[in-house]
């Protein structure tokens, strides 16, 4: 509840990053417990290969894990908004959150592909109905968890210095007053 006088937006910082957060950190869980059912069920493994049958909870877990990374991924960037830098002289004149919110989004972008890359191969070697054999696949989906952790990190890294920089930019630049256009005397 908003006491009178008090700004709404002040809270929205806190709460957005709680959930990215909340999200990112679901995700890596679900990616880590999608890792530990698809280890449970049988296998038979020689040397690099190995044969064994899906398992309907990791592809789930897994699923979900990736939901969840890709809806962080997306609160972030939106409600973020775009802040990047076309050049390297631009770069150099920018202020320092600006720059953190350059660097942090293209970690962010690289751990998001990690990440859904890593939950996606270990979703599709669940996904089959029947036994599967071939080169073992160990780790993808805690592999994609522990990328779902780091994104959280990245994330909210981001979203802080990008609104950092929105506040920083509308300081610099205020928004004019409009005032309307003369009135023409008719003749």
């Amino acid at each position: 509840m908003a006491m009178k006088g008090q700004n709404t937006s002040q809270y929205t910082l806190p709460l957005v990053c709680f959930l990215i957060i909340l999200m990112d950190v679901i995700a890596g869980i679900l990616g880590i417990q999608a890792e530990v059912a698809q280890n449970q069920v049988q296998s038979l493994r020689v040397w690099i290969v190995e044969c064994r049958d899906p398992s309907n909870k990791a592809f789930k877990l897994g699923f979900a894990a990736a939901v969840l990374l890709a809806f962080a991924h997306a609160i972030a960037n939106i409600l973020g908004g775009c802040h990047c830098v076309r050049s390297r002289e631009e770069l150099d004149n920018v202020s320092y959150n600006k720059r953190l919110a350059f660097g942090s989004l293209v970690f962010l972008w690289i751990t998001l592909v990690a990440g859904f890359i890593m939950l996606t191969a270990g979703v599709m070697a669940n996904s089959s109905s029947r036994k599967s054999c071939g080169i073992s696949h160990h780790r993808y989906l805690s592999i994609g968890g522990i990328a779902c952790i780091i994104h959280a990190m990245f994330a909210v890294c981001y979203y802080i210095s990008a609104t950092t920089v929105e506040r920083e930019e509308k300081k610099l630049n205020p928004p004019s007053v409009m005032h309307p256009p003369p009135q023409q005397t008719p003749v």
